[in-house]
């Protein structure tokens, strides 16, 4: 029995990181705050309302009022926190932390709602031109 129990505490051990410390929920809830994680869940939901309009059309403008109300950026955060501690040590998170609170990071934090915007438009025009290739290609590899 001891040395099943050996074998599980040494997977245990050696399944984690030795050096990091597992990092605080509090640390990373600041980082989120800081970066508007939440608000910027809200925003996405915001986004996919029309989608869930065609999908319930007969609901009220009051229904979709209620339910907004309800949709709340700290459950989004309060999800994320364990995948953030799967994959960033506190030594991360107080790091990023660090770098949020200089003028770059306060920057970054600023522009990139129009930094994702502007990309996430860029990303549509290339992936247009290479799918416009694609039946190009297709088109002269296929004719007779």
């Amino acid at each position: 029995m001891k040395l099943i129990i050996g074998i599980i505490v040494s997977l245990l051990l050696t399944s984690l990181p030795a050096h990091s410390e597992l990092a605080s929920p509090e640390s990373i809830k600041n980082l989120m705050e800081k970066t508007g994680a939440g608000d910027m869940g809200v925003q996405a939901m915001n986004q996919m309302l029309p989608a869930l309009k065609k999908i319930l059309p007969d609901a009220s403008k009051q229904f979709w009022t209620d339910f907004m109300a309800e949709v709340s950026g700290d459950d989004l955060v309060a999800m994320t926190i364990p995948i953030y501690q799967k994959h960033l040590s506190q030594e991360d998170i107080d790091a990023i932390n660090a770098f949020y609170d200089t003028p770059a990071g306060q920057k970054l934090i600023k522009t990139q709602p129009l930094l994702v915007q502007e990309s996430m438009a860029a990303g549509q025009v290339w992936g247009q031109k290479i799918a416009q290739d694609v039946i190009n290609k297709y088109k002269t590899q296929n004719q007779p």
